[in-house]
């Protein structure tokens, strides 16, 4: 059954020429065993734009439409994705400080969504997210962002942990936020240049991306309830960031 936002689009032609027109295809999906010329130009474009391709069988693709795909469909992307090796430069020539929020495996777009309106308001400067294993910014998640993702910048990188050692670099501290760490976030000083980094529900942070935080926090809670949502975790501690700075202005 098809999605009822329908932002795909099907045919080996048709996705070959999109892309060559420069529209944003969030990610390929492709029949394992494709051949031809066209087929072969297709991956070549898409390798040389970065993007994403997962080969399927091709009853993956007859579950999302039944129409003459040829093997081929493209999830369209509803924004632009944004160079984040750019913008934290021009954010220190601004003469601000970074503040960054670093999506580590969210894959619901409602979550995705609420996330990134929450960033707008609470003073972020992007969002960044993994090429592979992440959410699509497509039509729902457009739509519970309220609007915010057709202008908060967002990125995709092919490597978060060399994305983490970039932003170390450039003077930015990492802070993980995790229920597994012990800091309350409100004990902790989360002012200056900084990126926030936040797991999935079910995963969390994963091991190697967590070992790469200069600090761990967690935000304290009472009640039965052992975890918070991750798009209220992501408001509440970009609201503390909000905080804490402006006790420093």
């Amino acid at each position: 059954m098809e999605p009822a936002d329908h932002d795909f689009i099907f045919g080996i032609r048709t996705v070959l020429e999109a892309i060559r027109a420069g529209k944003t295809v969030d990610r390929l999906l492709v029949r394992s065993e494709g051949r031809g010329t066209l087929y072969h130009e297709l991956l070549g474009e898409a390798a040389k734009l970065g993007i994403p391709v997962q080969y399927v069988p091709v009853a993956k693709i007859d579950s999302i439409t039944r129409k003459n795909h040829q093997g081929v469909l493209a999830w369209m992307s509803a924004v632009e994705y944004s160079d984040i090796f750019a913008i934290v430069p021009s954010v220190f020539e601004k003469g601000e400080e970074p503040l960054l929020l670093i999506l580590d495996g969210i894959s619901d777009v409602r979550n995705f969504g609420a996330i990134v309106r929450s960033a707008d308001c609470l003073g972020a400067h992007a969002i960044i997210i993994p090429e592979k294993g992440s959410v699509r910014a497509g039509a729902d998640a457009v739509k519970t962002s309220a609007g915010s993702l057709l202008h908060f910048p967002v990125c995709r990188v092919k490597s978060l942990s060399r994305l983490m050692e970039f932003l170390r670099d450039s003077g930015l501290r990492i802070a993980g936020v995790s229920e597994k760490s012990s800091l309350p976030a409100h004990d902790t000083g989360l002012t200056g240049p900084l990126a926030l980094i936040m797991g999935s529900e079910d995963r969390g942070i994963s091991r190697e991306l967590l070992s790469m935080c200069d600090l761990k926090v967690a935000i304290p809670m009472s009640g039965s309830t052992a975890s918070l949502n991750v798009s209220v975790a992501a408001g509440i501690i970009l609201y503390e960031v909000k905080r804490q700075r402006s006790l420093t202005t």
